[in-house]
């Protein structure tokens, strides 16, 4: 398997003897190079001796060396620069471009890592890895863990970027639609986020200082001022309801005066969601917390501890949904505030990345460090992903540990990527 022969070369797993190219000459690896995934040779810049004569260029690797015509290879000159051709197989002698024949070597993926590579991906347990958890040593689970937890802000800053790109380079509106669609708590997500990016808040902050009119925009922009959007049993109920027919009235004021257009509400999931989680919660919370004007990007750059950050995040519901969970439809009175659950959440999803990623758009690196402080501040998330590794036997102390395992399972564990994993680099090489 080709995948497998690029890991032993990366890793330099050879033969204890000496290594010959199929012409004899001798061949020692001092540099496999780096590894490409892209378009190209499979690893650039590799440096080998052959024949006491050291190379410096590329490595491509085949399973069997008739794969080098079968890709094309002979007439591209982006392998002009090849210095060895590995195969598994050695079935031809391979040219570049210019018709100079290349080097070749025959290498074996050694019997032990073939086996403990297909034992991988047979197993069914999550992590496929799991039997060598416990005897990983400190510094392999702290480095790996470090490595991942800086894999994920990347990501995330990946997506915070491209939100800001969308919305005309304003880091001040993607951090919000960046905490709206947290606000989904993954099942609303996508359509919090669509949401949001629906919202024109250039418009919203014309009207900034009426907490009514905030809300009437946002329900509206929501899809969520339609009647049909209200459950049958209610519709009557809501239709007889003075405050959903001025909040009605007030949107087709504003979608009249800046041309706006609700999203499809049946994008919103309601099924088995707790009642406090309807967007129309999240949406009011959401409305009362634009108001304030606590949370701004300034604000954010400003805090220094998790402490100062929830604080900015802190928000309630309006009144009328104090008593409400949809248009309607009457419940106890309940101020319907973010739990210091939900609030952890929303720090390790939008304040810290966006604090990362607004770091590195600014070449400020203390507020890149600061993002890493806050994350060590904060309690570790608790879900399925956190406690399948916790009964592996890894330690999971605060947030920072928490986000490297998701990121671990979700980018590597999932896609059976053990070959970049640093956990199945220990358990491939284990004899």
């Amino acid at each position: 398997m080709e995948q497998l022969l690029h890991y032993v070369w990366k890793h330099k797993i050879t033969p204890l003897g000496e290594l010959y190219t199929t012409d004899g000459q001798s061949v020692e690896i001092i540099d496999p190079g780096l590894h490409n995934r892209n378009a190209g040779p499979d690893f650039f810049n590799a440096k080998v001796r052959i024949d006491g004569q050291t190379w410096v260029g590329n490595i491509e690797i085949h399973d069997h060396s008739k794969d080098w015509f079968l890709h094309g290879h002979d007439h591209d000159s982006a392998y002009d620069n090849v210095i060895l051709h590995v195969a598994e197989t050695i079935d031809a002698d391979v040219v570049n471009s210019k018709g100079e024949t290349l080097p070749q070597l025959q290498l074996n993926v050694p019997q032990h890592v073939a086996e403990n590579y297909h034992a991988l991906m047979a197993t069914d347990n999550y992590p496929p890895c799991y039997k060598i958890v416990p005897h990983l040593t400190r510094l392999t689970v702290h480095s790996w863990m470090s490595a991942l937890e800086t894999e994920r802000l990347e990501q995330k800053t990946e997506a915070i970027r491209q939100r800001a790109e969308r919305l005309g380079g304003s880091w001040e509106d993607a951090l919000f639609v960046t905490l709206a669609r947290n606000y989904g708590f993954g099942i609303n997500g996508d359509a919090f986020e669509q949401w949001a990016m629906n919202l024109h808040l250039n418009c919203v902050a014309h009207h900034r200082d009426d907490l009514f009119q905030i809300e009437a925009m946002f329900m509206g922009q929501a899809g969520l001022l339609d009647i049909n959007s209200v459950p049958e049993r209610h519709q009557q109920a809501a239709l007889n309801d003075p405050y959903f027919q001025r909040m009605v009235n007030e949107y087709r004021y504003f979608a009249h005066k800046f041309s706006l257009a609700p999203m499809d509400y049946k994008q919103w999931r309601f099924l088995r969601l707790r009642p406090q989680n309807f967007p129309h919660i999240r949406i009011s919370q959401l409305a009362n917390l634009y108001y304030g004007r606590r949370l701004s990007l300034s604000n954010l750059i400003e805090c220094t501890t998790a402490n100062e950050i929830s604080s900015l995040l802190e928000t309630h519901v309006t009144p009328y949904w104090g008593t409400h969970y949809a248009f309607g439809a009457e419940s106890p009175q309940n101020n319907k505030s973010m739990s210091p659950f939900s609030i952890n959440l929303l720090l390790i999803n939008t304040a810290v990345p966006m604090l990362f990623a607004y770091g590195r758009h600014s070449y400020k690196e203390q507020l890149c460090e600061r993002a890493f402080d806050i994350l060590e501040q904060l309690k570790a998330e608790n879900n399925h992903i956190i406690r399948m590794w916790r009964e592996c036997g890894l330690n999971v102390a605060n947030a920072g540990d928490s986000q490297a395992l998701i990121q671990l399972k979700k980018m590597y564990c999932d896609k059976r990527d053990c070959l970049r994993c640093r956990i199945g680099y220990e358990y491939l090489k284990k004899q």
